[in-house]
């Protein structure tokens, strides 16, 4: 097999149905093609693995050239934010329900990925936020997010109050459940169930969503991404924030958390004709009867 990458790393969710048969198809398909093939270690049990190499999910990016994922949108973004320090493109295989990023389905998975590999794809840049949460001028916590940052409140139940700046620039004060602060690429998650816009992958912005604000006057706004944002909570006795909604961390009034892009964007290697509002259209149903 003619191919740009030598070295491949496999992640999928183990837990759903039939995807370690898929996965090690996959592997063996591609080790007959004379690629290295590592497996994430969560991903495969050894037996299930069989021949090829198992590997810590935290080291894929030391090693792989390129990542596939099998699995739904919740598996891209645990392993993008992994990657993405690293520069190493992903592959999504759709065996998820929705699939905003995972867009290759499962029975084109052998021949699409052959073309990708032979140089026959689109190649897409998307960026991440880096979040950092300082609390009495020290930095207690950061994280990656490659769809959201989340503000929420907690088990109390009650709206949560706090300060927006962008560049140092007071913007608003707002009490509500919340605020997204969202890239492209998560606008087509939580962001638009929150009333969020549709923001392009490749568009350069980043979007500020609140969550059931106490003012209706309160809308959600884009910026660009070269700005920073910065929340500042000044009441809030159970608040927290969360990443991608797969981690979170406590916050306690008066903490500030500084949200920058990452510096490295994630490569999304897509097949030929992929087309992104092809995409939209299919999964939210445009110009379809919903009846």
């Amino acid at each position: 097999m003619q191919t740009l990458f030598k070295k491949v790393g496999l992640v999928a969710r183990h837990s759903k149905p039939n995807i370690v048969v898929s996965l090690r198809a996959l592997a063996d398909h591609l080790a007959r093609g004379g690629i290295s093939v590592f497996i994430d270690r969560d991903s495969a049990t050894p037996d299930e693995a069989g021949p090829h190499q198992l590997i810590d999910r935290a080291d894929l990016g030391k090693v792989v050239d390129l990542a596939i994922v099998l699995g739904g949108d919740g598996t891209m973004l645990s392993i993008a934010r992994l990657l993405a320090p690293y520069r190493v493109p992903l592959i999504g295989v759709n065996q998820g329900r929705l699939g905003f990023m995972t867009d290759i389905p499962l029975h084109e998975m052998e021949s699409s990925i052959d073309a990708i590999l032979a140089g026959e794809f689109v190649p897409e840049e998307r960026i991440l936020l880096s979040a950092s949460v300082i609390r009495e001028d020290a930095e207690v916590a950061q994280a990656l997010a490659f769809n959201d940052v989340v503000f929420s409140r907690g088990a109390v139940g009650s709206m949560i109050e706090f300060e927006i700046f962008i560049d140092n620039q007071f913007v608003y004060s707002q009490r509500s459940d919340g605020l997204i602060v969202s890239t492209p690429t998560g606008s087509t998650a939580y962001s638009l169930a929150s009333g969020g816009p549709i923001l392009h992958p490749t568009l350069q912005a980043i979007a500020l969503v609140p969550i059931c604000p106490q003012s209706l006057s309160n809308r959600p706004i884009a910026v660009n991404d070269d700005c920073e944002v910065e929340f500042m909570l000044t009441r809030g006795l159970d608040a927290r924030v969360h990443f991608d909604g797969q981690s979170h961390f406590d916050l306690m009034e008066m903490d500030r958390v500084l949200i920058r892009r990452h510096r490295n964007a994630l490569r999304i290697l897509h097949p030929v004709g992929y087309n992104y509002y092809d995409m939209l259209r299919h999964k939210l149903h445009w110009g379809e009867r919903l009846l």
